[in-house]
């Protein structure tokens, strides 16, 4: 059962993604009433977080085996509020770790000092992370450092920075103590960042993953590991990863490369960029060349000048490439409010069609391409593949392996053999969890990974094959 309500869209959004998930081919086959429920029940486990949490080994300098030993060592020196977490290693995917997550917790007391949180700090909350400074929008007016504090989440964005009190549209998120009183968190010096309140009792129990190991895990979801196993990089091979930041993808790429061959990854915001170049450093990984650089922009178009290395990019230079491309992100959870217009999340789709455009030219012949995004949208996942089969010719639809998520949407014109080709990860794939401490205690292996497969964020994965050059000509045309 929903212990929040369903996220919440602009109108205009809302009925976009209606119409979509409402089309015609797929009304003709689960008819009217299924195909709202189904959407209906989508919107709902848009606003709760996946029932696990899952890192990523960094198997470049340990064995999955010791970092789950290290990572248990970790869940008990915190005490995880009495419970034994088990942490499961996932079959198909050999370097992903998964922890079930307990909740929602009913019995937790509402205290008379509250704080609240805007949106984004409140999603983080839901999936185990402490309240940092920044993320406080109001405290009650007598919060003291060391006070136990309700925390709400402002999910629409109205509570005024600095309140006192705020009777809005709030959700409450658990309990924690405050690191600080009301006047040190309000008092204007820029320079706190650090942690605001540390969540005791969360509504949902989900270990925070702060400094804990940071050389051997990378917190990811599931089905964004998933992705860089499907590109199937190979030692020596020169890779690109077009819109890169933070480099989770990036460097798990390396470290399945064993650290050798090329990995340049790309984005066009430098403190991103640098984002990257740190998690690199701190993974041990030496293949990666990371550069402040538009991907619209990668393919060289003058071929006089040299570039030693750095972008632009000769045609046909990259034995694979990953275009994990800017989405509208619909498929992100925990996410109770949306407020961006129609407009914002249409105009996603034109910019992915020029970074593929790019992509395409910049593989090589027999060159693999992988499409990703972590939204839900026809236009910018199943649509897309369609784009991309008629135009251009040199591309091959793939199967996937691992195939976890499930196949693709109808509606975008696919045959079902392409849609099997597909990976689309469905958040409503499975009834809401409610797991308390005996069901976790008595549950198979199994059955917590089946759960983990299907219960995660909304993600979609295409991959392709380029058969021959850009530059040869259709025989049949």
């Amino acid at each position: 059962m929903p212990v929040f309500p369903k996220i919440s869209l602009t109108p205009e959004v809302e009925n976009y993604l209606k119409e979509g998930f409402m089309n015609k081919e797929v009304v003709s086959v689960s008819g009217k009433e299924a195909a709202e429920r189904k959407f209906e029940t989508l919107l709902n486990h848009l606003s709760h977080p996946p029932s696990f949490t899952t890192v990523r080994v960094n198997t470049h300098l340990a064995s999955v085996q010791h970092v789950k030993t290290l990572l248990l060592a970790e869940f008990q020196k915190v005490c995880f509020n009495g419970l034994s977490v088990p942490v499961l290693q996932h079959p198909d995917l050999q370097d992903v770790l998964l922890i079930p997550v307990v909740g929602p917790r009913k019995n937790i007391k509402k205290q008379q000092c509250e704080a609240v949180v805007g949106a984004q700090c409140g999603n983080a909350v839901l999936r185990g992370a402490h309240v940092y400074v920044p993320g406080i929008v109001s405290a009650s007016s007598f919060m003291k450092a060391g006070d136990v504090v309700s925390v709400y989440s402002d999910i629409k964005g109205k509570c005024k920075k600095g309140a006192r009190a705020f009777d809005g549209t709030k959700v409450f998120l658990g309990n924690g103590i405050s690191a600080l009183s009301r006047k040190e968190i309000f008092s204007g010096l820029s320079e706190l960042k650090g942690i605001g309140i540390r969540m005791t009792e969360p509504i949902y129990l989900s270990p925070s993953f702060d400094n804990v190991l940071p050389s051997y895990l990378f917190l990811q979801n599931l089905p964004s590991a998933v992705v860089t196993h499907v590109l199937n990089p190979q030692p020596g091979e020169k890779i690109l990863d077009m819109c890169a930041a933070p480099g989770g993808k990036t460097t798990h790429i390396a470290a399945l490369m064993h650290d050798q061959g090329e990995v340049i990854a790309l984005d066009k915001i430098s403190n991103k960029v640098e984002k990257i170049k740190q998690n690199a450093l701190l993974l041990g990984l030496n293949s990666i060349k990371a550069f402040c650089f538009d991907g619209t922009k990668a393919l060289k178009l003058d071929m006089i000048e040299d570039t030693e290395g750095a972008p632009p990019f000769s045609p046909e230079s990259f034995d694979r490439i990953l275009l994990d491309a800017p989405c509208s992100g619909m498929g992100q959870r925990p996410n109770m409010s949306c407020t961006w217009t129609l407009r914002e999340v249409m105009s996603y789709q034109p910019l992915q069609r020029k970074l593929f455009t790019v992509a395409v030219q910049l593989l090589k012949p027999g060159g693999v391409l992988v499409y990703s995004t972590c939204t839900i949208t026809l236009a910018e996942n199943e649509e897309q593949v369609a784009w991309a089969l008629s135009t251009f010719p040199c591309l091959q639809l793939q199967p996937q392996e691992p195939q976890i998520g499930g196949e693709g949407m109808m509606g975008a014109g696919l045959s079902l053999e392409q849609r099997r080709q597909l990976q689309r990860f469905n958040p409503s794939a499975v009834p809401l969890q409610d797991p308390d401490r005996d069901s976790l205690r008595d549950a198979r292996a199994e059955d917590m990974i089946q759960l983990a497969n299907k219960d995660c964020i909304g993600f979609f994965i295409a991959k392709f094959l380029k058969w021959k050059s850009t530059s040869e000509k259709d025989p049949q045309k």
